[in-house]
């Protein structure tokens, strides 16, 4: 999220979680002020290989209740930070192409809260392409994740066919961005609607 009134918007959508940027290299990159929202929809702060101080400092200011680590933070950095910020969720994301290995995430069972798969590209995030979700047929840990990557309306049937399989157990959110916007930062608040009702229904049997 990006505008003061487009948060408002999707706000009153009732979303579980609400990501902003703070990365200088993405055009979605947040510098504005967050406006009041419902207190149950959580702040996400995505973050890329960013100095612990600057993370620490930001997420005081904007009363972050998550973190989205989207670079290489190794489990020793997201073990120093939750000394600072021991009740803000830890979600690491991991990119996925045509394969992955997923033993490398056992060394962050133990630190974070969630995983977050995506579609490994040419930038972090926002590429607009889907992987193969069968991949997480791999996934054997009991650690919650979000599924992400490249995901819009066209996709809704396909989510609510994967919510079916046995490895989406333990999918208990899904993260949509660039296939939603009318630009940057900005989403399209008929298009989110139209697939939270086409969606919501079989992800809360989950």
């Amino acid at each position: 999220m990006k505008y003061v009134e487009n948060i408002k918007q999707v706000a009153e959508l009732q979303p579980d979680y609400l990501g902003f940027i703070f990365y200088e290299k993405s055009k979605r990159n947040f510098e504005g002020i967050i406006p009041d929202i419902d207190k149950k929809i959580k702040k996400v702060g995505v973050f890329v290989n960013e100095y612990l101080e600057i993370v620490v400092s930001l997420a005081e200011e904007y009363k972050l209740n998550a973190l989205q680590l989207h670079g290489d933070e190794s489990v020793a950095y997201i073990e120093e930070l939750k000394k600072y910020l021991p009740k803000v969720e830890i979600i690491k994301v991991f990119g996925i192409k045509d394969s992955f290995d997923f033993n490398q995430l056992q060394p962050y069972e133990k630190v974070v809260d969630y995983f977050l798969f995506d579609t490994k590209g040419e930038t972090r995030g926002g590429n607009g392409v889907t992987f193969n979700w069968k991949l997480l047929e791999n996934y054997t840990s009991a650690k919650p994740y979000f599924l992400s990557g490249g995901i819009g309306i066209e996709e809704a049937n396909l989510i609510q066919e994967f919510m079916k399989t046995p490895y989406a157990k333990n999918c208990k959110v899904i993260d949509v961005n660039s296939r939603f916007e009318t630009e940057p930062g900005k989403k399209s608040i008929e298009q989110l609607k139209k697939f939270k009702n086409r969606v919501a229904n079989d992800f809360a049997k989950n």
